[in-house]
């Protein structure tokens, strides 16, 4: 009976023990405390705010007026608008050769000579056919002399009665003959000295001459190769002896993309940069916008012309060119005080114009004055910052004066 009286009491509920269901929020709540205290200590030790991830840009000093004044920025070649690979109107073999690449050669210069032995032969028997038509013509001639003296003396005979009209009639035949190959042998000697003055010619074309002065810039055959004015389909003949270029025709070939075209135009101003010489700038301007485009690339090629000669420009050089705007100045090589950084950087409000100047992992207000106009890739600032100030180009959230950025 007692062992009954404590199974029944194992079965009465203890209502002093803690529910389960009260302890089990008890582990989360302690976790989501912990967590709550680490953020407002992370704030506390990084100044209460979050930083910003911006994208900076340095303050550079401008090498010239150019790049103050640029409107565009564009980069090509140097070309030559005047140029020939030399060549041969025959196909023959290559005897001597008289240039090598950087020399300079005048017009109607020598540059090579070809096997010419098969045209002088021609040659010399054009000369031979054209004394032989020249001797038959003597002879005819002597003949027809002596055919009208033949004439007139049966003509007196005939008046006179002393001569038959047949014998009359056949010296004025013979004369009549006469002077017909008188003619045509006139019109032989012709055709002799035309078949004289193409063998001469011929000779002459085996002589390769420099069609203008200028610069050689590659010899592309040797003695003993044959050379051909068109592809002959093997790669044994050559098809030209030498390319000449007129360096005084040396000009600049940009492309230009299409959606910037509008800032082009002939005769502007334009400060060129070759790549071999980063320190010289040269004063140049548009000759022309050539007036198509090309719809793969989405650009229009303009040419640039140098307004000073300098035997340092070579042809198929690298080259930038900085197109100047209408404001800019003459000299657009000289020096120019203040620094340039990227237009994005630039920021406006009531007060004026300003940078987010960046100050280690900070950033301040620092207002600046525009030296040139403000809607261009990079713009000049003559007042408010220095060579090397970073600035702030881009950022993902608002800044203020004293706030926590993180670059990029």
């Amino acid at each position: 009976m007692a062992d009954q009286s404590e199974r029944i009491s194992k079965l009465k509920i203890d209502r002093s023990a803690a529910p389960e269901a009260a302890r089990s929020w008890l582990i989360p709540a302690i976790v989501l405390f912990l967590g709550g205290a680490g953020i407002l200590w992370w704030l506390f030790l990084s100044g209460g705010s979050s930083a910003v991830i911006v994208e900076t840009d340095s303050a550079r000093k401008p090498p010239s007026v150019a790049a103050a004044s640029s409107v565009l920025d564009a980069s090509g070649y140097v070309v030559a608008r005047r140029q020939a690979t030399v060549s041969s109107k025959v196909t023959g073999k290559v005897r001597e050769i008289f240039i090598e690449e950087g020399m300079r050669v005048e017009q109607d210069q020598v540059v090579a000579t070809l096997d010419d032995a098969t045209q002088q032969a021609q040659l010399n028997l054009a000369v031979a056919q054209a004394d032989s038509a020249r001797a038959s013509l003597v002879e005819i001639e002597a003949q027809l002399r002596n055919a009208r003296l033949e004439r007139n003396r049966q003509r007196d005979l005939a008046e006179r009665d002393l001569a038959s009209k047949s014998s009359l009639d056949s010296a004025e035949a013979f004369y009549d003959e006469l002077a017909a190959r008188l003619e045509t042998g006139r019109e032989n000697v012709d055709v002799a000295l035309s078949n004289v003055a193409l063998a001469q010619d011929a000779v002459s074309n085996m002589t390769i001459r420099a069609p203008f002065a200028g610069m050689v810039v590659s010899k592309n055959a040797q003695p003993g190769e044959m050379i051909s004015p068109v592809s002959a389909g093997g790669g044994f003949t050559r098809t030209g002896i030498c390319t000449i270029i007129d360096t005084d025709s040396l000009e600049i070939e940009v492309d230009v993309n299409e959606s910037y075209i509008q800032r082009v135009s002939a005769g502007q101003q334009v400060s060129a940069l070759l790549d071999a010489y980063p320190e010289w700038r040269i004063p140049a301007e548009v000759i022309a916008i050539v007036p198509t485009a090309d719809r793969q690339k989405a650009t229009v090629r303009v040419r640039i012309g140098f307004l000073e000669r300098d035997e340092r420009v070579l042809r198929d050089m690298g080259v930038k060119v900085a197109f100047l705007g209408g404001d800019a100045p003459q000299d657009a090589v000289a020096e120019v005080q203040g620094v340039m950084i990227a237009g994005e950087a630039l920021r406006s409000d009531p007060d004026g114009d300003f940078v987010w100047l960046v100050r280690g992992d900070s950033v301040e207000r620092r207002s600046i004055v525009l030296g040139g106009p403000r809607d261009r890739p990079q713009v000049l600032v003559t007042s408010g910052l220095v060579a090397g100030d970073a600035v702030v180009r881009k950022a993902d959230g608002p800044l203020g004066s004293g706030q926590n950025i993180k670059t990029k």
